[in-house]
């Protein structure tokens, strides 16, 4: 179980909408959160909503269950509205935020499987920070167990020094959690419920209280300005990078690359410099994507594939050997294999109303500056003479010819 903390105001995003529905990669932050907990195993979560929650609860959906903070007083006060969901359960639940969007669900995993290993009530993640600056600071006792965790603002000359600070995503167990919360206070510089006074609570009633340290600080980041937003993206698109790099893919500039969430590449495709794909794109193996290529969602490329420069493809099946080398739009069809789609081609796939399907069979040349409009089929073994606008279905081995015959007026610039 998990309760993922979204009810905070985030002003200094300065937007009209909540920060929690801003998008990295085209999803929305508090998805993202969600979708990490959910992959960790995490099925059961509550949202504590507040400020916009209208909003946050139009992303989520039925996705998990909602509690109420209508007034912002801590993460512990937040903690405190999800208890109706706890009572008389065993075990244990994750405390998350919802502005981190980027922890690996590898890492929820640990948390909550090794706080279960080491039999600890109250379990942090926490992080090393050369100039750990405003974070809360981790206080050991000398057993090594977590005494305390101290807000950079109640901190004393000692403690400004300390360097492993909190990370903010906790695992405790239940029914520890649900005693401790009664006995929080707002006796503090911020006069509000800490919900890190619960690791403090839990620890002088002798119960065994611990941190894990997470080594790569970017899954820790959260977002609170538009600037944050743009460096987790970065962050995010190094990550999805480099593990396709790792897996045989050749990436030619992983700066100017931008591959969304869940793309499958087969080893040995290249993609050149500024290229993009979106989420759920399947590309086979020995293909070559851009330079300037734009692959949307819905597009399924087999091996040997070549999609060049200037290209958009959308909700595409391309077979293999095929190749759109050049400034073409193709969307909403299917084509064969080794078929060459000439340089500036484009599928006319929406009449205002409806998108309509494209099918091209195998063996096909398409001549350059061709526009099918859908819905038409092209058979096996056709070739399209450039320039031609092609509205009915050409059949296999046909020449098709769709343009007006050329007239000369001479002299006719003269007048």
């Amino acid at each position: 179980m998990a309760i993922m903390l979204a009810a905070g105001k985030g002003t200094r995003m300065k937007s009209k909408k909540s920060k929690l529905v801003q998008k990295i990669y085209g999803k929305e932050i508090i998805k993202r959160a969600v979708e990490n907990a959910k992959k960790a195993g995490i099925n059961n979560i509550v949202a504590v909503v507040g400020y916009m929650k209208d909003e946050i609860m139009q992303v989520l959906g039925d996705e998990v269950q909602y509690a109420i903070q209508e007034e912002m007083l801590g993460t512990g006060h937040a903690v405190m509205q999800a208890t109706k969901y706890l009572e008389g359960k065993k075990g244990k639940v994750l405390i998350l935020n919802g502005d981190h969007p980027i922890i690996r669900p590898e890492t929820l995993k640990r948390l909550y499987e090794e706080s279960n290993k080491r039999g600890e009530v109250g379990t942090i993640l926490s992080i090393y920070y050369d100039k750990p600056n405003a974070y809360g600071r981790i206080i050991h006792d000398e057993k090594g167990e977590v005494s305390a965790i101290v807000e950079y603002k109640d901190c004393n000359e000692e403690q400004v020094n300390i360097k492993e600070v909190n990370a903010g995503m906790y695992c405790f167990d239940i029914e520890e959690l649900l005693k401790a919360l009664k006995e929080l206070t707002t006796d503090n510089a911020q006069g509000e419920y800490y919900l890190t006074d619960v690791i403090k609570i839990m620890h002088e009633k002798g119960l065994k209280t611990g941190s894990i340290i997470v080594e790569d600080y970017t899954e820790m980041l959260g977002v609170n300005d538009r600037v944050e937003l743009q460096m987790i993206t970065k962050f995010l698109q190094m990550r999805i990078n480099t593990e396709h790099m790792r897996n045989g893919v050749t990436i030619e500039d992983i700066n100017n690359t931008y591959i969304y969430d869940d793309v499958e590449i087969g080893m040995d495709t290249v993609i050149h410099p500024n290229t993009t794909i979106k989420s759920g794109v399947v590309i086979g193996e020995d293909c070559e994507i851009g330079p300037n290529s734009y692959i949307r969602e819905g597009c399924k490329l087999a091996n040997k594939v070549k999609i060049g420069s200037f290209v958009e493809i959308k909700k595409a099946i391309i077979g293999e050997g095929s190749k759109v080398p050049h400034l073409s739009y193709m969307g909403d069809c299917e084509i064969g294999e080794k078929c060459n789609i000439g340089c500036g081609t484009i599928t006319c796939n929406y009449d205002g109303l409806h998108k309509s399907k494209t099918i091209i069979g195998n063996h096909s040349f398409i001549g350059s500056n061709t526009n099918l409009v859908a819905p038409v089929t092209v058979g096996d073994n056709t070739f399209i003479a450039a320039g031609s606008t092609i509205t009915d279905d050409v059949p296999e081995y046909a020449l098709a010819i769709a343009r007006q015959r050329q007239t000369n007026k001479e002299n006719w610039n003269k007048k």
